[in-house]
């Protein structure tokens, strides 16, 4: 199964490149799963690109079409996600069909980035993804994790369990489905 990871900032300092990398060490652990990250970076586009298009659109097609599911790692920024993510999203319609996705919220206050994730949530609908029903909310991020990318707090340990265990029921059950 192959399931990348979308890391939805472009920031200089950003603090949700840690998170993505918690995820990425939790997710090679997992069986049968392949993964990495798709950083915005990448794939950033000037507002007026045709962005279906472009060789940067075809390029991160080839990651979508091949994806089982998606992680979307995204921080919250004045109660919203970032602009950058919202464009890599626009990128692509048919390629996240039927494909499952769950959600990171990265925030510096104590909500986690819960009402990013909730217009992600919406946005992923239209794009006819399915969101799973459990999120990973990662609050207080500038002291959640030591210098070294550990998370501090042992508690996300089960909470990490848990999104996993939804996440690749989904994938299994709508791959099986998208094959028929």
């Amino acid at each position: 199964m192959y399931i990348p990871i979308i890391l939805g900032t472009a920031r200089e300092g950003r603090r949700s490149e840690k998170v993505a990398n918690y995820i990425l060490r939790q997710a090679r652990q997992l069986q049968n799963v392949e993964t990495e990250i798709l950083d915005v970076r990448d794939y950033r586009l000037q507002a007026t690109d045709d962005s279906v298009e472009t060789p940067l659109a075809k390029k991160y097609a080839t990651y979508i079409i091949k994806a089982d599911g998606l992680i979307i790692v995204s921080p919250e920024y004045n109660h919203g996600y970032p602009g950058e993510l919202k464009m890599l999203l626009d990128m692509l319609y048919k390629e996240y069909n039927k494909k499952p996705v769950g959600f990171c919220g990265v925030a510096s206050g104590g909500m986690g980035g819960v009402r990013a994730v909730e217009q992600l949530r919406l946005v992923t609908i239209e794009l006819q993804m399915i969101p799973i029903s459990k999120a990973l909310y990662f609050s207080n991020v500038s002291t959640l994790f030591n210098e070294q990318g550990e998370i501090m707090d042992p508690s996300y340990q089960e909470r990490v369990r848990v999104f996993f265990e939804q996440l690749l029921w989904h994938v299994q059950a709508l791959k099986q489905a998208r094959q028929q």
